[in-house]
């Protein structure tokens, strides 16, 4: 494997005294997985996968996001869904709780996320990716019109914006949206890169309201998308991906430190489209009070 202490993407600490950040994105992942065991043993991670509502659990399906994320909404009342799995937010969340912090600042607001915002208009290249998420009361799976969820992934070259060596200065692909009367967020972006140690993933948060959604202590969940592996290896075929490729074939879902538990069984999401014309990705999120 290549050697991680020459990743793009790693964040730098100032003083060299402290531990090697080469494994500090995996100490933090581990470190943070105890709080879903215990989410598990409360009786909120052990439900069947069967009894969970998601627009889809089958890499590559070809249903529509949109489509597939009302169809299961409607189809979904009056039942009881599966609370998303509590996941870490990871060492670059930008919410404030470690570092930086953006849901304050003006901009933050948006539906494209693919550029920074502020001092800065860089636009993070990579093949375009909407991703769509529908927010459930996961005791009766009914839409939360309303709700915030803020969103981010690394970019093309594994890094993420506000932490990562080079990029310490843009705030692209992070961005906060309010859901519409279905419970629908969707975000324009762009496919991020696999590196060394995780799955292909997309962090969000849920939050109860977009005037809450300022405040990271006010968050109602914080969980994962997983990305699909035939869109991955897509994707990972084109231009400016390359360094994906290799790293993608040394990992799975059922080994991945946050997914390995079922597989990704209640955060796969479904795609659509195409490399060619750009992708969908979209995920039924139920939410526990």
């Amino acid at each position: 494997m290549t050697d991680l202490m020459d990743r793009p993407f790693l964040y730098q600490e100032a003083d060299d005294d402290q531990p090697d950040e080469t494994d500090r994105g995996l100490v933090y992942d581990l470190g943070t997985l105890d709080r879903r065991r215990v989410l598990q043993l409360l009786g909120f991670g052990g439900i069947s996968a069967g009894m969970f509502v998601i627009a889809g659990c089958a890499p590559g399906a070809s249903a529509s996001p949109s489509a597939s994320a009302s169809a299961a909404a409607s189809s979904a009342a009056g039942a009881s869904c599966a609370v998303i799995p509590e996941e870490t937010a990871g060492p670059f969340p930008g919410d404030g709780s470690n570092g930086p912090d953006v849901l304050n600042q003006s901009g933050i607001v948006r539906q494209d996320i693919r550029s920074s915002f502020g001092s800065s208009t860089t636009t993070a290249e990579g093949v375009p990716l909407k991703i769509q998420l529908t927010i459930q009361d996961a005791a009766d799976c009914v839409p939360i019109a309303g709700a915030a969820v803020y969103l981010w992934h690394c970019d093309r070259d594994g890094n993420y914006s506000l932490y990562s060596q080079g990029v310490t200065d843009e705030n692209y692909l992070r961005g906060v949206q309010e859901a519409d009367a279905n419970g629908v967020v969707t975000f324009q972006s762009i496919f991020p890169a696999c590196y060394p140690g995780r799955w292909p993933h997309v962090h969000f948060e849920v939050y109860p309201s977009l005037e809450m959604a300022t405040n990271e202590n006010d968050k109602i969940a914080t969980s994962q998308i997983a990305l699909p592996k035939d869109a991955c290896d897509g994707v990972y075929a084109t231009d400016g991906y390359g360094q994906s490729v290799q790293t993608l074939s040394q990992l799975s879902l059922t080994t991945d430190m946050v997914f390995r538990d079922d597989g990704a069984a209640h955060q796969l999401g479904t795609m659509s489209g195409s490399v060619a014309d750009g992708l969908q990705v979209a995920l039924v999120v139920p939410v526990g009070a």
